[in-house]
């Protein structure tokens, strides 16, 4: 069952430099505290979002990508001191490339889910008040894209149930009839998707895109919560910054696993990116504790 996400409700500016954040830092630190905590919160904020299906969904599919990552790794990289056994071509297989592997797949499972919380947080008119004025070229095309998806999707599931009810389902009958089915509704699709490229370019033309001169309304106005939550993240964000480049987020896994771990100011950095991961989930507990408090 999905919640009410207040954090959605703070300004887009808020919204982007908290994804920001989050993507970056797991982008750029392997350290493996750090993806542990990023992959976490994003799973229990994509809980927030779309609910207890949405993880098992997520589960159902990014588990096998760790696992792919960790086992095709080590055929392609051999680096390592920690020798295990010889692959059929010969290479030697480490442990250091299986934990890698397993590190580059958590990374790019954290970074999906991070994705699929950001398309459900950003909408399209964020987006378009994010980067209309500095590429609105650009933004209007991503906005679109991000917009594609889920009416893609939407519109198969109606096509889907429209073909069922004239007895014509895509996973049942002989391998001719599916073939048959799932031409006619990939053709339905194709059909659909041009006639609404058209009907949004007629809109786009009468609202007047592409004019010289236009004005633009906007129904974000900044208040003080998004101020202070402007100085939280971006002062958790400078801690970790600062820390990195101290040197308390070290961690190489070649030629040996090696890397900070329990020191002080390396537990405190996991602290500060935690504080910046679990931000909506914080917001959104406080304001489910104070609606309870009130019944």
């Amino acid at each position: 069952m999905k919640s009410i996400d207040l954090f959605s409700s703070y300004h887009p500016i808020i919204n982007f430099l908290y994804f920001a954040l989050c993507i970056g830092f797991t982008m750029v630190f392997m350290h493996p505290i750090m993806l542990v905590i990023s992959l976490l919160s994003a799973f229990l904020y994509g809980i927030t979002l779309n609910g207890r299906k949405a993880l098992l969904f997520s589960l159902k599919y990014m588990i096998p990508v760790i696992l792919f990552t960790a086992i095709i790794n080590p055929a392609f990289n051999h680096q390592g001191k920690t020798f295990l056994a010889y692959l059929p071509t010969g290479n030697a297989l480490t442990a250091e490339s299986i934990v890698y592997g397993a590190a580059s797949g958590i990374t790019l499972a954290a970074v999906l889910v991070w994705f699929t919380c950001f398309s459900a947080v950003i909408s399209s008119d964020k987006f378009v008040y994010l980067f209309g004025r500095i590429i609105p070229a650009l933004s209007l095309v991503l906005s679109m894209t991000l917009r594609l998806v889920p009416k893609f999707k939407r519109q198969l599931h109606e096509v889907c149930d429209a073909q069922r009810a004239l007895g014509r389902d895509v996973s049942s009958g002989s391998l001719w009839q599916r073939t048959k089915t799932a031409v006619s509704v990939f053709s339905v699709l194709i059909t659909w998707s041009l006639e609404d490229s058209i009907e949004t370019a007629d809109s786009m033309k009468s609202r007047g895109y592409g004019t010289k001169r236009r004005t633009a309304f906007s129904i974000y106005t900044w208040s003080k919560r998004d101020s202070c939550a402007l100085i939280y993240l971006l002062a958790l964000g400078v801690c970790v910054i600062i820390s990195s480049m101290c040197g308390n987020l070290f961690w190489r896994y070649f030629p040996d696993i090696r890397g900070m771990t329990t020191q002080i100011f390396s537990v405190l950095t996991y602290i500060a990116f935690a504080g910046i991961c679990i931000t909506p989930i914080f917001i959104d507990g406080k304001e489910a504790l104070y609606w309870r408090s009130l019944k």
